[in-house]
């Protein structure tokens, strides 16, 4: 199978690595900053190292997406119009579109977007934990998942498609019903804005820290108690939703925890989330928030903002979540 990445990022690197490595897949890379790579992609792994095999890496849309029998964007939320826009016209019929997560309004722009002819299909969460360690050559995969889920759309096998990206990821993937299920997460669009209003809640311009705090390993009781507020408003929309039960876990079933005292113990405590420091830049003095950070940019206007948009449209009372994305809004404004 012919495979197309977009985006090369963080799991863009590791993703194109891991399924090039894996038998039975020609991987091609689109990308406009194709000169800063080789064909050559390592990716080292906490059992081992990857060698990888790159079919072409190129900016030519012809050339990648055009050959391709399934392109997978791995791409933060504001790229991914930009990016459907520029793949639509190279698409050739019967090419799935999907993303490496959905919680961003992939498929309500891909629906938007792209013929609706076009299969969809999209990841409930990341299937890796990754870091670029050289660009374009070699990356670190932090951590896996021992399960994915995922939605498909606009398609009458389902079922063949949901084989073919549990091949791919080397990942058992479980198929959701639709496209709420993916879309709408528990994860990174309510997980970190309840850390960086745990740190920065009460913030105000000129305040310098003289340190950078570690953004999971020092995860306070207070930001569980947030988290489990958004979750349970999250839980509450879902109740109005076409959804089955139980396809999105409560972040206490998922993370297998009681309380916020156990969850913040059980964050603190994940292996492939330590070392990780908060989203900060270096002032005179010290440090200061980086409202630039995408635990800014994509979180609140492309994750959080999504669960308040359908929350108001269905009268689902949110304060907690409208509380984080006003404050999450202003405070990326106020750099931008």
């Amino acid at each position: 199978m012919k495979v197309c990445i977009c985006g090369g990022g963080n799991l863009g690197h590791v993703v194109a690595g891991f399924v090039a490595a894996r038998q039975g897949f020609e991987v091609s890379m689109l990308t406009r900053h194709s000169e800063q790579w080789g064909r050559q992609l390592v990716i080292d792994c906490p059992d081992g190292t990857l060698t990888a095999e790159l079919a072409l890496v190129s900016d030519d849309v012809e050339q990648t997406v055009g050959q391709a029998d399934m392109v997978l964007l791995c791409l933060p939320g504001f790229a991914i119009r930009p990016a459907l826009l520029h793949i639509r016209s190279g698409l050739k019929p019967g090419t799935a579109v999907g993303s490496v997560v959905s919680s961003t309004g992939f498929f309500l722009q891909a629906m938007e977007v792209l013929p609706p002819q076009v299969p969809l299909f999209g990841l409930q969460r990341v299937p890796f934990i990754a870091r670029v360690e050289e660009y374009g050559h070699r990356a670190r995969l932090m951590g896996y998942k021992s399960s994915l889920s995922m939605a498909v759309e606009h398609t009458a096998d389902g079922e063949q498609l949901r084989k073919e990206v549990e091949h791919m990821l080397g990942t058992p993937t479980k198929l959701l019903s639709n496209f709420y299920e993916v879309s709408l997460s528990n994860s990174n669009p309510l997980l970190h804005p309840s850390r960086l209003y745990d740190l920065w809640g009460q913030w105000q311009p000129g305040q310098v820290s003289t340190r950078v705090p570690l953004f999971y390993e020092e995860w306070t009781e207070r930001a569980a108690e947030i988290y489990l507020a958004l979750d349970a408003e999250l839980q509450q929309l879902l109740q109005v939703l076409p959804v089955r039960k139980g396809s999105i876990p409560s972040v206490l079933d998922y993370y297998e925890s009681t309380d916020a005292a156990t969850l913040a113990a059980k964050l603190r405590s994940i292996e492939a989330f330590k070392g990780i420091k908060a989203p900060m830049k270096a002032v005179e003095g010290g440090y200061v928030p980086d409202f630039q950070s995408r635990y800014f940019t994509e979180d609140f206007p492309y994750g959080l903002a999504l669960v308040q948009r359908l929350a108001r449209q269905h009268g689902v009372n949110t304060p907690t979540t409208d509380e984080l994305c006003r404050w999450g809004m202003d405070k990326t404004a106020l750099t931008s």
